[in-house]
């Protein structure tokens, strides 16, 4: 298949998002709409992608700096005609372009390369890409004459008649390139909106005698645009859905896949089982034979083969192989697990390391924290990391054994084989294989609890009257 350029036109308001947003920045799966589009563009065999943009162009751009595209602004919005108009001096070196609309995230690499494939084979001047619909309000119309597209007739501009047709106008094409400037150097703005229509471009090749054809969509919904959150959320379901299904096809298991959400960058190892409510977000990869039992999200983090996670959230952590955390705990950013750590309910852990075989059962916080091997922290242990000012760290040694209810103080180290007794507060180093106790000696006044209740059921009302 020969090369070709791709126009994205992506230069529109979106008034009707109603958002202080660009409306192709909007994001569908953990990507915006518009990094499906070139990525699409790029997958169908695109050697240039060009984007128009218009207001609020320095945020579009900033938010694809590190994309390999080139950015043509459109000052005035006149219409899409006028918008590709724009690109011309950007395209000149390629005989063929795509023109593609930014808020169109449906469309697939596959449809795009087989409409320039059709328009190669057919040696036609222009294709444009179509679909059959049970409604079409709102949609342009295609006219056509035998097997040639002689017209498109925007919804506003359409007779009653032309309205009964349910064979839409996608708005992606693929031009000639040469051919499309020249007949864009005749497009009028004499109609309803006073705008510059791309598809009058159709209209006038036809008249000059070039061939302009049809690809028909056999899936209608890679043409849906998106023009408002109900759209977006519309659009959201079904790239899910794909998403979800293409999991499912490498041997994932998702008892309920509705109930789900997983993003775009999100990879599952075979055999891995998502259960119900399970939210997976941003680069996060999960290993082979995974559980993940939800309610749970995690977001941009690495799990590794045999993990299970309950009812919890992990933000920016690594966990090695057979991991169990949860219920209820919460990984904060820069947690690193090895192998075979255990952490229980309602545990807290920041900026963590934790060496293999520790565990941490139960209803502690562990921050700023370097942990070694086979360790056990008992329940109700606090890391005090925070002295108001400043973060400070704890370390804790191979095979240290830390009791309930202790606090360790940091900057603190507890060496390898030592043991706090439970209910401590630790703010010195522990010597490796000592016994550190830290609490005040327990006192017991005889018969006072009885007086105290006699005092009170003899008459006085606790005031001394």
């Amino acid at each position: 298949m020969e090369s070709f350029t791709a126009v994205i036109l992506a230069a529109g308001e979106g008034t009707r998002m109603k958002s202080d947003t660009p409306k192709v920045l909007h994001k569908i799966c953990g990507k915006p709409m518009l990094a499906y589009v070139i990525e699409a563009a790029r997958g169908a065999g695109a050697q240039q992608v060009v984007v128009i943009v218009g207001k609020a162009a320095d945020r579009v751009k900033e938010a694809f700096d590190r994309e390999d595209v080139e950015f043509v602004l459109q000052e005035e919005q006149k219409g899409t005609g006028h918008a590709l108009m724009q690109a011309e001096e950007a395209v000149k070196g390629s005989s063929r372009i795509v023109v593609l609309c930014g808020d169109m995230p449906l469309v697939t690499a596959e449809s795009i390369r087989e409409m320039v494939r059709l328009q190669q084979e057919q040696k036609a001047f222009a294709t444009v890409m179509t679909a059959k619909v049970d409604d079409p309000t709102g949609y342009g119309r295609i006219i056509r004459k035998g097997d040639n597209v002689v017209d498109i007739r925007e919804h506003k501009d359409a007779s009653p008649e032309e309205r009964k047709i349910n064979e839409i106008n996608a708005g992606i094409y693929c031009f000639d390139t040469a051919s499309v400037f020249s007949a864009l150097a005749k497009v009028k703005d004499d109609n309803i909106q006073g705008e510059y229509y791309l598809t009058d471009v159709v209209k006038i090749l036809y008249q000059e005698g070039k061939e302009v054809i049809a690809y028909r969509l056999e899936d209608p919904t890679e043409l849906q645009g998106i023009n408002d959150r109900r759209q977006l959320a519309q659009a959201q379901q079904i790239m899910q859905q794909r998403i979800i299904e293409g999991l499912m096809v490498e041997g994932v298991t998702f008892i309920n896949p509705d109930t789900c959400t997983v993003d775009h960058g999100v990879r599952i190892g075979r055999d891995t089982v998502i259960y119900p409510g399970v939210i997976l977000e941003g680069s996060t990869k999960i290993g082979r034979g995974c559980t993940i039992i939800g309610p749970c999200r995690i977001k941009d983090s690495e799990l590794g083969d045999s993990c299970e996670i309950i009812m919890s959230q992990i933000d920016e952590c690594m966990l090695g192989e057979g991991v169990k955390v949860g219920p209820y705990s919460n990984l904060r950013p820069g947690c690193i697990l090895a192998n075979k750590v255990k952490v229980g309910d309602f545990v807290e852990l920041k900026n963590a390391k934790v060496d293999e075989g520790t565990k941490i059962p139960h209803l502690s916080y562990v921050g700023d924290a370097v942990l070694g091997k086979n360790i056990n922290i008992g329940a109700g242990v606090i890391f005090v990391n925070y002295d108001g000012y400043n973060k400070h760290q704890t370390l804790v040694e191979d095979n240290a054994f830390v009791g309930c209810n202790s606090n360790l103080v940091a900057p603190v180290t507890v060496r390898a084989g030592s043991f706090v007794a439970a209910g401590s507060t630790i703010t010195k180093e522990v010597p490796e294989d000592a016994l550190a106790i830290a609490r005040a000696r327990q006192e017991n006044k005889l018969e006072w609890a009885k007086k105290r209740r006699n005092k009170f059921k003899g008459g006085t009302n606790g005031n001394g009257k």
